[in-house]
């Protein structure tokens, strides 16, 4: 819709602004909206390439045992906060769609040897870490949502925009050394 392409700048200059962290925005129902570069790197190991074309779900994308799960050390953890935010949201909204998401990403099996011990991150109880193998190496996260607060367009009232933050040096340091490399030829 040509009224929103402001809109569109607007959050595309977010995301971009965000690099060389990863970021992404996403409508009520989670389908991914737009990314900035720096995603393009964490999905190269997705083995099921089908859960990154459109429409993606990002929700399904992180928990399908062919998306990103397997390589989500912390998938137990990082599992069971997906899956309460979505609960949270359908509380809030009584949305169906919502609702059989949330039958369908908890029906996806966890591996058994999963580790279901809480690693030691101390973020105060306001973060949920996200650590994820790479080829580049581990890389943790933390990760903040924003919603834009005064839209007078219901379309944008519905989005939202989820920026990833380094959660230590180290996964600072690889995603500076990845944006200085470039795209992968896995990216193109």
């Amino acid at each position: 819709d040509p009224a929103l392409q402001p809109a569109r700048r607007a959050i595309d200059m977010v995301l971009k602004g965000h690099e060389p962290f990863p970021a992404l925005a996403v409508d009520r129902h989670w389908t991914l909206v737009a990314a900035n570069a720096a995603m393009a790197p964490l999905l190269a190991d997705v083995g099921d390439r089908s859960l990154i074309e459109g429409p993606v779900n990002v929700l399904r994308l992180s928990l399908h045992p062919q998306g990103l799960a397997p390589h989500i050390a912390n998938l137990f953890e990082w599992r069971s906060h997906l899956l309460e935010r979505l609960r949270q949201q359908i509380a809030a909204t009584g949305d169906r769609v919502l609702r059989a998401l949330l039958e369908e990403l908890s029906g996806y099996p966890v591996p058994e040897d999963t580790p279901k011990a809480a690693a030691k991150h101390d973020y105060a109880g306001i973060a949920m870490p996200m650590d994820l193998r790479t080829e580049a190496g581990l890389l943790s996260f933390i990760s903040t949502t924003t919603v834009f607060g005064t839209p007078v367009d219901v379309t944008l009232s519905e989005l939202a925009v989820e920026s990833f933050f380094p959660a230590n040096d180290e996964t600072a340091r690889l995603l500076r050394q990845m944006a200085e490399a470039g795209p992968s030829k896995s990216d193109s």
